[in-house]
């Protein structure tokens, strides 16, 4: 591996391409956390490539005591020309774990990454008093007119519009806070934006303000995930408030999302909003209940019942349950090959213009979701259309498509994902529709599962150690090639007849590794692809001799 090299003028460590070598790797001491706790990292990557294909990365690893692979817990790659900060929850654990720091070079030549402070501090990345110069990762989104600035301090050299902030209650202590004076436009928005958050968490959000108006502000608290979609979870009312005042929000944060907070001004007379004390407790706040639903209860494997399921009696045949011996011709169920799914037999009705309507268990209102599943089409001609999702309100009266299904491969568990927000709870129904006898065939559903969240968002969280899909690269698994046989990531049914599925597993339609070992032979006058027994050429000839090598 190459060397970290310690810097003692400028107190920080770093790697470069100056030695040989792919990669860099720091392990820590032995730690021990039974709290959740933060890690923060003042990091820098540095290069002179615009673009690379294979660029310099910096990961940071979690090695917990017992267990055979590190997660990864973080990773970057942007090149930067000053220090950045990383806000790392780690959750609480019994087991004594280390933190691995592994800097890749890449393809770059002139690469070097450096790293100025580790430093693990007992809570939550998403807390913060303002009293670090690091503001715990919490960055102001730049706007020419409007900007939250840190107050307090000095009061001499500051800016302050309070004489005391909530921490200290003393003018020494620090807060953020923006003000109106430099509004130009209507409807003027300065936001604050706190760290990503890495690990799943749910429970109470908490922060002091101080609000001051003398025209109209509209102060307003956003969820944020990686894909851009905001989620407003809290809003002030009108009043001024003219000390500080405590609000408490219910926060889930099952993916990646950061904590936005707005401030919106009318006009260059507007006020000021003052910020201070942000704190987070795993329990839900006191005055409400929390989210009691569990997505868990909304999804289905089908290997037991219909789990929360259910169909209206008057759509018959409707679905059935079944199971199917697998073969080279036709694959079993989704989630093991031998276990069950559901089966619409739109293929066999009599009856025209046939619906089955799947109804699943009634969702609360207000919330993003990310409902996945998988389906197969066997059938004639047109398949688009026969299995659709629609969104019913509880009443039943107001009904919406979400999905559709368009022509897809024959015979290949494909996945679908859908991210819907209703107001109103609702239920999801999955309804096939046969129109006539030519247009129908059978259409077969698995593995539906409901998540919080949007399904974008879901797709940004590290995979569990040791666990690939192979759907962008090969993650972290090597290969050692022997002989002439090798695994390689291709996409699609295999090349030769009945020897591999149809497509993937992950989504029918996505990457997976391969292995081959063919041989080719000389069969009467034809190539054919004969594995090491000639008695399986795949053209049904058998093959006498082999080609020459080399050719």
């Amino acid at each position: 591996h190459l060397p970290w090299a310690l810097h003692g003028e400028g107190h920080y460590i770093s790697v470069d391409t100056s030695y040989e070598g792919e990669k860099a790797v720091l392990v820590s001491p032995d730690l021990y956390s039974e709290e959740w706790s933060c890690i923060r990292l003042i990091y820098q990557i540095a290069t002179t490539s615009v673009t690379s294909l294979d660029p310099a990365r910096l990961n940071l690893f979690v090695r917990k005591e017992g267990e055979s692979f590190d997660s990864l817990l973080w990773s970057a790659k942007e090149p930067s020309d000053s220090w950045l900060i990383a806000s790392l929850d780690l959750t609480n654990s019994t087991k004594k774990y280390q933190i691995v720091l592994e800097a890749e070079m890449g393809q770059d030549k002139s690469a070097s990454i450096a790293v100025f402070e580790i430093k693990i501090t007992p809570g939550y990345c998403i807390e913060c008093d303002f009293e670090e110069n690091h503001l715990c990762g919490f960055v102001n989104r730049w706007n020419p007119n409007v900007n939250w600035f840190v107050g307090g301090g000095n009061i001499r050299n500051s800016q302050s519009i309070l004489p005391k902030d909530h921490t200290l209650n003393s003018e020494l202590g620090h807060y953020m806070y923006v003000d109106s004076v430099y509004v130009k436009h209507f409807q003027e928005v300065a936001q604050l934006i706190s760290p990503k958050t890495t690990a799943p968490m749910s429970g109470c959000l908490s922060f002091y303000y101080q609000l001051k108006q003398e025209s109209s502000i509209v102060f307003t608290l956003y969820l944020r995930d990686m894909s851009g979609f905001y989620d407003e979870i809290w809003k002030t009312d009108s009043a001024s408030t003219g000390d500080w005042a405590l609000a408490e929000v219910d926060f889930s944060a099952p993916y990646p999302m950061e904590v936005v907070f707005e401030v919106a001004f009318n006009s260059a007379k507007g006020g000021y909003v003052a910020l201070d004390d942000i704190s987070f407790s795993p329990v839900y706040c006191s005055n409400q209940t929390g989210i009691l639903f569990n997505p868990a209860d909304a999804g289905c494997n089908f290997e037991e019942d219909l789990c929360n399921f259910y169909q209206d009696h008057k759509d018959v045949p409707g679905w059935s349950r079944v199971k199917v011996k697998r073969n080279v011709y036709r694959a079993g169920d989704h989630t093991t090959g031998f276990g069950y799914y559901l089966l619409a037999n739109t293929k066999f009705t009599s009856q025209p213009g046939y619906i089955g309507r799947l109804y699943g268990p009634t969702l609360p209102g207000n919330l993003q979701f990310c409902l996945r599943f998988y389906y197969a089409l066997y059938g004639f001609f047109k398949m688009s259309g026969t299995l659709a999702v629609y969104i019913f309100e509880e009443n039943h009266v107001v009904q919406e498509k979400i999905w559709s299904v368009l022509d897809s491969p024959r015979g290949v568990w494909t996945q679908a994902e859908i991210s819907f927000k209703k107001p109103m709870p609702c239920k999801v129904v999955f309804v096939s529709w046969c129109k006539s006898f030519w247009d129908c065939g059978l259409v077969a559903l698995d593995d539906i599962s409901l998540s919080l969240g949007s399904c974008q968002a879901a797709d940004l969280l590290p995979p569990s150690p040791g666990e690939c899909t192979f759907e962008k690269d090969e993650c972290v698994f090597t290969q050692k090639k022997r002989g002439r046989g090798s695994w390689q990531r291709r996409r699609g049914p295999t090349p030769t007849s009945y020897t591999g599925p149809k497509g993937d597993h992950t989504t029918g339609v996505g990457e997976l590794m391969t292995f081959a070992n063919y041989e080719l032979h000389y069969c009467a006058g034809h190539l054919c692809s004969c594995r090491r027994r000639p008695q399986q050429c795949f053209h049904w000839l058998w093959c006498k001799m082999k080609l020459p090598k080399g050719l």
